[in-house]
C-alpha cells in the first residue's frame, strides 16, 4: 500500500507532460493560441521550459523515506501531488488555456474585398460618369446663359481659319502684320457682305413673279389632284383651303407676336456678327499671343502635350472651313447650273442658299435640296420637280464620294453617325448655328484625342507651337 501514492504520482505526472507537449504543438501551429506557461515573462525572462526525462527536477517534492523517487518523475512546476494528503486526481490538471484561443475565429475579410470584382468596377466607372455629366450640365447652362457671345467667338474662329492663310501668305510677300490683317479682314467681309447683299436683292426682284407662279403652281396642283388617281374631290380640297385660312386668321395674334420675336432677333443677330467681327479681327493680328498666354492657364505637367495638341487642332479646323467652303461652291455652282438650264425662277439665290446650307453636314444638303425641288414643283410642275431631284441626289452624290474624301482628306474624316448625332445636340442646344459648330467641333475634338493618347503613350514627341 506504501507503493500506490507514488505510482498514483509517477502517473500524474506522465499526463501533466503529455499534456504540455500536445499545448507546445499547438502553439507552434497557431501563435495566438500560446499558453501562459510557455510565453516569456514582463521583465524578459525566458519561459520556463517543461521538464524531461533526462533533466532532473531541481526541487523534488518530499517523499517518503522508504521509497525515493527517480528525479525524472518529478516535474518543477507541478503542484506536488505526491504529498501525502493531495488529491490525487488533480494531478493530470494543468492551467486553463485562455480564452482567446478557446473562442479564436478566422478573422473576417474586409468589406472590400467581400464585393465582387465586376460590382466594384461598375462602381468606380459610375462615379467617375457622373461627375462627367454633372460637368458637362453645369458646361451647358453656362453656354445657354451666354449664347450669342459663344456662337459669336466661334462663328469668329471659323472666318479666322478661312482667312488666316491669307494672312500668312500676305506676310511671306514682306507685309506688316497688322497692314495683312486689315487687308484680309476688310476684303472677306466685304465679299461676305455683298454675297449677302446680292441674295436679298434678287429674292425682292423676283418675289412677285414667285407668288404669281405660285398661285398658278397651286391651281395646277389642285387640278391635277383632281384628276389623279388618289380621287380628291373638289370639296375636299375647299375643306383644306378653308382650314389654312382660318388658321391664319386665328393666330393672328402669334404672327403678330411672332413680328416682334424677330425684330428681337434681328437684333441679337446684328450684334453677333459685330462681336464675330471683332473676334476675327483680334484672332487674325494676335492669334499666337493669345495660344501662348491661353497655355500658361494649362498646369506645367500637362502643357508640352497641350502645346502639341493646339497646332494639330488648328490645322484641323483650318482644312475643315476651307474644304466646307470648296465644297459648298461647287455644289452650289452645280445645283445652280441645273436650276437655271430647267427654268426655275430664283436659281442664283437658291445656289447660294445651297452654299450657306452646305456648312450643315447631311442635314443642309437636304433642306436646300428639299426648297428647290419645292419651288421647281409649285412653279414648273412634276417634271421639272423631278428633274431638279435628280440633279441634287446626283450632286450630293458625287460630293459624298469624290469631294469630300479627295479634299477634306481623312484628317477631319468623322462618321456619319457621329455627324448625325453631334448635329441633332448641337441644334437642340444652340439651334442652327449649334448644329453648324457642332462638326468642326467633333472633328477637333477627335483630333486632339487621338494626339494626347499618342503623346501618353510616347509614340509622339512633345512640341511647342513657334
Amino acid at each position: 500500500m506504501s507503493r500506490l501514492p507514488q505510482w498514483l504520482g509517477s502517473v500524474g505526472s506522465g499526463l501533466t507532460r503529455l499534456s504540455r507537449r500536445l499545448e507546445e504543438r499547438k502553439a507552434r501551429t497557431d501563435p495566438d493560441g500560446v499558453p501562459g506557461w510557455a510565453r516569456p515573462a514582463g521583465d524578459g525572462a525566458e519561459p520556463e521550459r517543461p521538464a524531461s526525462a533526462a533533466e532532473p527536477a531541481s526541487e523534488p517534492a518530499p517523499e517518503p523515506a522508504s521509497a525515493p523517487e527517480p528525479a525524472s518523475a518529478k516535474e518543477p512546476t507541478s503542484p506536488g501531488p505526491e504529498e501525502p494528503g493531495a488529491d490525487p486526481a488533480s494531478a493530470g490538471r494543468t492551467a486553463p488555456a485562455p480564452a482567446a484561443a478557446v473562442l479564436a475565429e478566422p478573422p473576417r475579410p474586409h468589406p472590400v474585398s467581400a464585393v465582387p470584382w465586376g460590382m466594384r468596377v461598375a462602381a468606380e466607372a459610375g462615379w467617375r460618369l457622373l461627375v462627367l455629366a454633372g460637368t458637362l450640365w453645369v458646361l451647358m447652362r453656362v453656354i445657354s446663359a451666354v449664347q450669342l457671345v459663344v456662337l459669336a467667338f466661334v462663328a469668329g474662329l471659323l472666318i479666322t481659319a478661312l482667312l488666316q492663310p491669307t494672312v500668312a501668305a500676305l506676310k511671306r510677300r514682306g507685309l506688316h502684320r497688322g497692314l495683312a490683317t486689315a487687308i484680309t479682314f476688310i476684303s472677306g467681309f466685304v465679299v461676305m457682305g455683298l454675297v449677302g447683299w446680292f441674295v436679298v436683292w434678287q429674292v425682292m426682284e423676283n418675289v412677285d413673279d414667285l407668288s404669281g407662279q405660285l398661285e398658278t403652281g397651286l391651281h395646277d396642283l389642285k387640278e391635277w389632284l383632281r384628276t389623279s388617281p388618289f380621287h380628291v374631290t373638289q370639296k375636299q380640297i375647299d375643306n383644306i383651303t378653308e382650314n389654312l385660312s382660318d388658321a391664319l386668321s386665328s393666330n393672328t395674334k402669334e404672327i403678330t407676336s411672332a413680328g416682334i420675336e424677330g425684330v428681337q432677333v434681328i437684333i441679337e443677330t446684328l450684334t453677333g456678327i459685330v462681336l464675330a467681327m471683332f473676334t476675327t479681327l483680334f484672332l487674325l493680328y494676335d492669334g499666337p499671343r493669345i495660344w501662348r498666354w491661353m497655355l500658361k492657364l494649362v498646369p506645367s505637367a500637362a502643357r508640352e502635350g497641350v502645346a502639341g495638341a493646339g497646332p494639330r487642332a488648328w490645322a484641323t479646323l483650318t482644312a475643315y472651313v476651307r474644304g466646307t467652303v470648296i465644297v459648298a461652291m461647287i455644289d452650289a455652282i452645280c445645283i445652280g447650273i441645273g436650276l437655271y438650264f430647267l427654268k426655275v425662277p430664283m436659281a442664283v439665290p437658291l445656289a447660294v442658299f445651297i452654299f450657306l446650307f452646305a456648312f450643315i453636314p447631311l442635314v443642309g444638303a437636304v433642306v436646300s435640296g428639299a426648297l428647290a425641288v419645292v419651288v421647281a414643283l409649285v412653279t414648273q410642275g412634276v417634271f421639272s420637280a423631278a428633274m431638279v431631284l435628280l440633279v441634287v441626289l446626283a450632286v450630293q452624290q458625287i460630293e459624298g464620294h469624290i469631294l469630300q474624301p479627295f479634299i477634306l482628306g481623312r484628317a477631319v474624316r468623322v462618321h456619319p453617325l457621329a455627324v448625325v448625332l453631334s448635329v441633332a445636340a448641337g441644334s437642340m442646344v444652340a439651334g442652327i448655328g449649334g448644329a453648324v459648330v457642332a462638326v468642326p467641333l467633333v472633328a477637333v475634338t477627335n483630333t486632339v484625342v487621338g494626339y494626347l493618347r499618342a503623346y501618353s503613350r510616347g509614340e509622339v514627341p512633345g512640341e511647342r507651337p513657334e
